[in-house]
């Protein structure tokens, strides 16, 4: 009997790793002599001998790696009604979370002043690490595996802790590494000032980062495969040298090291942010917060995939993958808040009935008076007159103030202000008719200031 060729549809694959992944272990089974696996198209086109491996093996060895050989027919039965529930579940928890104002709080406050939200960098990563337990866990696992050999001893346990230890730690080392020298290229592209850049190029960055959060989080799902073309891509020589060394490397802080600098979806979203701080510290620690966030389920591998099995960690997968592009939506909406793009009403976390402040004209006539409260979750709405030099009073009560609302910025006006316990007061003199649009530094909560003529009073 001769050589057959089959293509095979494949489920389950996230990123190009996996499609390396099962490509190298396809390569090395007897009766195949030639494989080639797409990510982006979902597929393995294979060439085997049925004498030596049956088609049923080989779905076997794909579906032992923890990915599934699907039929086609079924795959286009199942797309469309899995693609509209996936997609109105991301749609409704995005805006429960935006309306209850629990993206806001994924923000420190201490932390704020560095132009990024580091608590949601970190829950990023948290919700990522189970797609980091499917990518390299196996690397991880091979790693750990000679230490725990040793006898039930104190110093033995203490050597089937570190290797995991070590592992993580150079992985740490490694992106936060990286964020240092994004950071000091986006410092160099705002002319070596390091105080961050413009707010239109750092929006810019932000709907970047979040439409590669979104994309990326969508391909952890599967549901669009089109979508899987649109990734970054280290060249295949570079890929293949530094898997290689990985494999046989047998110090775990430098594979740690090695995984740094390897192409993977959530790293790629996370160093367009890195580069966006333009500043090499805040850049450091953007990577930082994120590769903490991977490290819990990580450093808890082994017990992870007992408890769960491979059904519930897929489940797993997928939830994270569904709140990874909501938070890529909540960044999206950041960056085009920074940028001056005004995106649907859905994206303000508002009830729908925001008390409209109107201006006060003094008798004199060439100043008018305002007075509004700050909340938790949203921005004023005011009315003032067009050519009259404005006094806005903002009352701010102290447990109101948070990461996000803190800075509040108009840049029709070129008003950057910082709000502090108490009476707040912004002057400004509104120019012509009509909505002036003005958002927190994070562009997650938006206001508007009506300009009127006096006439229509």
């Amino acid at each position: 009997m001769g050589m057959e060729r089959k293509v095979l549809i494949i489920d389950g694959m996230t990123c190009i790793n996996c499609q390396n992944k099962i490509e190298q272990e396809l390569k090395n089974t007897a009766g195949i002599s030639k494989v080639q696996v797409s990510y982006s198209k979902g597929q393995a086109e294979i060439e085997f001998n049925p004498e030596i491996v049956t088609l049923n093996r080989i779905a076997a060895i794909i579906e032992k790696l923890d990915y599934t050989v699907i039929d086609k027919k079924q795959a286009d039965s199942l797309k469309w009604v899995r693609r509209i529930g996936i997609l109105a579940v991301i749609i409704l928890l995005y805006y429960l979370l935006q309306h209850f104002g629990i993206l806001n709080l994924l923000v420190p406050s201490m932390l704020a002043d560095s132009q990024m939200s580091y608590g949601m960098l970190f829950i990023v990563g948290l919700l990522t690490s189970v797609h980091c337990i499917a990518m390299c866990g196996g690397i991880h696992l091979s790693q750990c595996i000679p230490s725990r050999n040793a006898e039930n001893t104190s110093s033995s346990r203490i050597n089937v802790i570190m290797p995991s230890v070590l592992y993580n730690a150079g992985r740490v080392v490694s992106y936060t590494a990286v964020g240092f020298v994004l950071g000091g290229a986006g410092m160099i592209l705002t002319g070596g000032s390091g105080s961050g850049m413009p707010l239109l190029l750092q929006g810019i960055l932000k709907i970047t980062a979040g439409l590669f959060m979104m994309i990326m989080g969508i391909n952890m799902l599967g549901i669009f495969p089109a979508l899987r073309k649109l990734q970054i891509r280290f060249p295949r020589k570079s890929v293949i040298k530094i898997n290689q060394k990985k494999r046989t490397e047998k110090r775990p802080f430098v594979v740690g090291l090695l995984n740094g600098l390897m192409p993977c979806g959530p790293m790629q979203s996370m160093q367009i942010i890195a580069l966006g701080s333009g500043n090499p510290i805040s850049g450091a620690l953007a990577m930082l917060m994120f590769s903490l966030g991977t490290v819990p389920l990580m450093l808890g591998l082994g017990s992870l995939v007992s408890a769960l099995g491979k059904k519930y960690t897929k489940l797993v997968m997928q939830t994270g993958a569904i709140l990874v592009v909501v938070l890529g939506l909540a960044m999206l909406s950041q960056g085009a808040g920074l940028a001056g793009i005004r995106l649907d009403r859905i994206s303000q976390v508002s009830d729908g009935a925001k008390e409209l402040d109107t201006a006060v004209i003094a008798q004199s006539g060439n100043i008018q008076y305002v007075e509004s409260n700050l909340d938790f979750g949203t921005y004023p709405e005011i009315t003032v007159y067009t050519g009259i030099p404005v006094k806005w009073t903002i009352n701010v009560p102290e447990e109101v103030i948070n990461g996000c609302n803190y800075k509040m910025i108009v840049k029709t006006y070129g008003i950057t202000h910082e709000f502090t316990p108490g009476k707040n007061v912004i002057e400004f003199t509104p120019g012509e008719p009509g909505t002036v649009q003005y958002t927190c530094w994070m562009g997650m909560i938006y206001g508007e200031i009506n300009v009127v003529d006096k006439q229509g009073e």
